[in-house]
């Protein structure tokens, strides 16, 4: 399982990246259109420095919906590999493999 403190950080940065989302769009499209002039530019650039670094959603983790831990989490899924690959419903997705043989994490019989 993942530490509670850092799953409810990746919900406020999800939110706030919403919160976000249309201004940080404005920003960046008037700092990429040719038309813009050069203070204009720099003034919008200062604007989208000047926003909260969680708004970016460059800065949030794909996290297992199961346990919450962010390495090894498929983004098709929401799981992470090693869980998927045991569970039952791993056979009922289209194109993934079925495992082969056991993996150390794997209770004896």
């Amino acid at each position: 399982m993942a530490k509670t403190n850092m799953i409810e950080r990746d919900k406020r940065r999800v939110l706030a990246a919403k919160k976000y989302a249309v201004v940080r769009a404005s920003l960046k499209e008037k700092i990429r259109s040719p038309k813009t002039s050069a203070e204009d530019r720099q003034a919008a650039q200062a604007k989208l420095q000047a926003l909260p670094r969680d708004a970016s959603p460059t800065r949030q983790r794909n996290r297992c919906a199961i346990t919450g831990r962010s390495r090894v989490c498929t983004a098709s899924s929401g799981w992470r590999a090693p869980r998927f690959a045991r569970s039952p419903r791993a056979a009922r997705f289209p194109g993934l493999p079925r495992r082969a043989g056991r993996s150390h994490n794997d209770e004896h019989d």
